[in-house]
């Protein structure tokens, strides 16, 4: 996944690391300069014989110190090489050396990197990143490497890396918890699938539904894509494979009507979830449109997933961001994710519908639909390249 992005990234992390190493160098030889100068040696007043017995000392003699009122033991003069060498052994001056080497500090200005920053803009939208979530990311680096003092403990490149990550993760957001979500609330809770038509969600039903029984939970599904042919064979196939029970009527019949039985069948039977499918349509079907009005009222869904295939690119997310506008969704799943190149979808669609990344689908099996966490796009860009 995202070969072409990691590959160009690559190039825009060293080439920004470079700037970082320029402004840290001269951080460096400045501060070495300042820290090689060693402190003036402490003057010492010339030794005083003291007696050793208890007594004043003559008002006619000059005294540097005061007379001790406890008998002391004469005082030998210090030979004066050894105050030259004090300075340069004390730990003080050992300690600020080791910070100037494993701590080094760097202040970059905006000009040091806006260019390389805008490149990095134009990469992102190369790879079908739209362009709030690109300005998003760029802004957040910016913040991250201009102006302030900061102490670098690891390479210039693994510090401009780490601002990456930190703006990627920003735009990516936290994703959704379903299954903690599913045993807060009263069951069975229902979960309408919908989106554009031959992006993958019937088999993102029957993945979901397999992941969920792997938590411990009951399902049930409908099959309300009534739509298109062969729909309800394809999901009978999977839920029988998967030994969930299917809800289903005829082809072509009211698919509010299928839901609603299945809905009704959870109740009866304790089930905890229903996975309800639905016919894919796109936003300016006002037909379609209509329909997923109805069934959302018959049905009355906790939750409604927006279903796209990131292969879609920059596509997949202007079609999230109508949908949005048209019925109102609770997240987003995107299939295909292993199969993009570029990762533009994954990165963008959260950040610009407001709304969170449910489930990645990575591969064919059932076991292939992942939760989404912002760890599973970071390390694939981030990760080793093979």
């Amino acid at each position: 996944m995202f070969e072409g992005l990691k590959k160009k990234l690559s190039g825009i992390t060293k080439k920004l690391g470079k700037s970082v190493e320029s402004a840290s160098v001269t951080t460096e030889v400045e501060a070495d300069s300042s820290l090689l100068k060693a402190p003036a040696a402490p003057s010492i007043p010339e030794p005083v014989e003291v007696l050793e017995t208890e007594s004043t000392i003559s008002d006619s003699t000059p005294s540097p110190v005061p007379s001790p009122s406890f008998e002391v033991e004469t005082v030998s003069p210090v030979p004066a090489e050894k105050p030259v060498e004090r300075p340069a052994k004390a730990p003080g001056f050992f300690g600020k050396l080791k910070t100037l080497v494993v701590e080094r500090e760097f202040v970059l200005s905006e000009k040091d990197i806006d260019e390389t920053l805008f490149e990095l803009q134009m990469v992102l939208l190369e790879s079908d990143v739209a362009f709030p979530v690109a300005e998003a990311i760029t802004d957040h680096m910016k913040k991250e490497l201009v102006g302030t003092h900061r102490k670098i403990r690891e390479s210039p490149e693994e510090v401009v890396t780490n601002a990456l990550k930190h703006a990627i993760e920003d735009v990516l957001g936290d994703g959704f918890d379903l299954v903690g979500y599913i045993k807060a609330h009263e069951k069975p809770v229902k979960i309408l699938f919908t989106g554009v038509n031959g992006t993958g969600k019937t088999t993102s039903v029957a993945k979901i539904a397999y992941y969920l029984q792997s938590q411990g939970l009951s399902v049930v599904v409908g099959a309300g894509d009534t739509f298109r042919a062969g729909a309800i064979e394809q999901i009978r196939v999977h839920c029988d494979r998967l030994g969930i029970k299917l809800i289903a009527h005829q082809e072509g019949a009211d698919p509010s009507a299928v839901l609603y039985d299945t809905v009704e069948y959870a109740k009866a039977h304790n089930i905890d979830v229903v996975l309800a499918d639905s016919a894919g349509r796109f936003h300016n079907r006002v037909n379609l449109m209509n329909q997923l009005e109805k069934i959302k009222r018959v049905m009355k869904p906790d939750l409604v997933f927006y279903v796209d295939e990131a292969v879609a690119g920059n596509d997949a997310v202007i079609r999230a961001e109508e949908f949005e506008k048209t019925v109102s969704t609770n997240g987003v799943i995107l299939t295909k994710v292993d199969m993009d190149p570029k990762g533009g979808a994954a990165i963008s669609i959260a950040y610009t519908i407001g709304k969170p990344l449910v489930f990645l689908g990575v591969g064919q099996e059932y076991s292939d639909m992942k939760p989404f966490t912002p760890a599973l796009i970071i390390d694939e860009i981030f990760g080793d390249e093979e």
